[in-house]
């Protein structure tokens, strides 16, 4: 046996190691060097050869990228040693790489070629397994828009109470009339939209605040089916599509593939009773609140769950600068002087939630989503900007200073579960990933993305 010492130099508040000399079940506890603060180590007794081993970082799996990596078949990354005193009897190993790159030995032990199913029909089985009642809290707020309210108001409303997505409600029918989003408001500003919405003002030449205050969501709506059926022929769009929505006892594995397959953010719990009296909106569930809920049950089994242990970077899930991504598609990226009129041409038509705002370098500066439309509400600035002409960093600027909380960032490093943690917070949509160091936008992670890499 050899002495073989091990290190984290990157801080912590408890740091345990863990590897294949101890079964990858036995996590061995580090000590704070004496006079730092910021590294653990700790001395293992070893047999020669190569032996892999991660860092358990409060409650995170990392490992060293300053130190020899090695990646399995199945995308795992973690970090290897040799200890000497052994002739290695099989010396044609695949690829091993360092953080300066250059060829090595790969490691004689990897990962069962089913973990990551097997993780994948654990979390599937554990999302099946429970109902969105349990997702419902004791006491709260639902707010739900009445069909003639004003679209000046309702995007108002909106924005000062930081929402996206609003049920709109039929008094007359007594019941959820459709869903007002902030797509809704990009496209009444876009020129598309913009165009259908003055023709129901008999084809007045600019869009002011009294045509807003004027105009009904009901008659909205109205016009944007018009337009869809135009778009797609009306022969093909002769019924509106009807309201997605959920039951209290659906399991939350139908409701997060509902929202997946029909290309939504959230779902109303609706409870209708069998007397034929108007139904109850309950709640309005969003994939964060299913994340979070899963991670809530799941933080204390990460060991049995390997596919949350690997880094994202690892993995097909998200969108990268690189071709042939997870996504099959590129990251669009905008420079803070391109207009806000390219902003929202990107988000439609290429059918994302954000685009990164980066510098000269591609280094983050910030983050644009449709969400984030609303805030143009503030003191009728819509109606007194051209799109074109406004730019991206003016755009920021009427953003507030709450803004940032909107995405969090990560390295390629970061486990499935740190983002999917991070992703669980619903004020948080998404998460940037970076270059460590430069601060380099590399891709980008939403929910959906989680969600699909998980169910689909």
């Amino acid at each position: 046996m050899v002495h073989t010492l091990f290190a984290w130099g990157y801080g912590g508040s408890q740091v345990f190691l863990c590897g294949s000399f101890t079964g990858w079940i036995v996590c061995r506890r580090m000590n704070l060097v004496e006079g730092s603060s910021i590294i653990f180590q700790t001395i293992c007794d070893l047999p020669p050869g190569y032996h892999q081993y991660k860092f358990l970082v409060d409650g995170v799996w990392r490992f060293d990228d300053q130190q020899l990596v090695v990646q399995d078949e199945l995308g795992t990354i973690t970090n290897i040693t040799l200890v000497a005193g052994l002739e290695l009897l099989s010396p044609t190993l695949p690829h091993l790489a360092s953080s300066s790159g250059g060829a090595h030995l790969e490691p004689v032990l990897q990962r069962s070629d089913n973990e990551i199913d097997v993780s994948r029909r654990h979390l599937s089985m554990h999302l099946l397994s429970h109902k969105t009642y349990e997702l419902i809290p004791n006491s709260g707020k639902v707010i739900a828009l009445d069909v003639k309210v004003a679209v000046k108001q309702a995007f108002h409303v909106m924005y000062e109470q930081g929402l996206a997505v609003v049920p709109i409600w039929d008094d007359h029918s007594q019941q959820i009339f459709g869903m007002l989003t902030a797509s809704d408001f990009i496209l009444i500003l876009t020129e598309e939209g913009l165009s259908h919405f003055l023709q129901l003002h008999k084809n007045q030449a600019i869009l002011t605040d009294e045509q807003l205050e004027m105009h009904t969501i009901s008659s909205w709506k109205d016009g944007k089916f018009q337009l869809h059926r135009e778009a797609v022929g009306a022969t093909r769009l002769l019924f509106r599509r009807p309201v997605i929505h959920a039951g209290p006892d659906e399991s939350l594995k139908d409701v997060a593939l509902r929202v997946l397959q029909n290309k939504i953010s959230t779902v109303p719990i609706v409870y209708s009773t069998e007397d034929g009296s108007s139904p109850k909106l309950l709640h309005i569930l969003c994939l964060a609140g299913i994340l979070k809920h899963t991670c809530r049950h799941l933080r204390h089994r990460l060991e049995y769950l390997p596919l949350l242990q690997q880094p994202i970077g690892s993995l097909p899930l998200g969108t990268w600068r690189e071709v042939g991504g997870a996504s099959g598609r590129l990251l669009l990226t905008l420079r803070p002087s391109d207009p806000l009129s390219s902003a929202l041409n990107l988000l439609i038509e290429g059918q994302i939630s954000s685009i990164p705002i980066v510098d000269e370098r591609g280094a983050l500066i910030n983050v644009y989503s449709r969400s984030d439309i609303t805030s143009l509400t503030k003191g009728s600035v819509y109606a007194r900007i051209q799109l074109d002409q406004i730019i991206m960093s003016q755009v920021l600027e009427l953003l507030d200073g709450a803004a940032h909380d909107r995405y969090q960032t990560c390295t390629r490093s970061d486990s499935l579960y740190r983002v999917m943690e991070i992703l669980s917070d619903p004020v948080v949509r998404r998460v940037i990933v970076t270059e460590a160091g430069s601060g380099r936008v590399e891709g980008i992670i939403t929910l959906r993305d989680v969600f699909n890499f998980i169910l689909i």
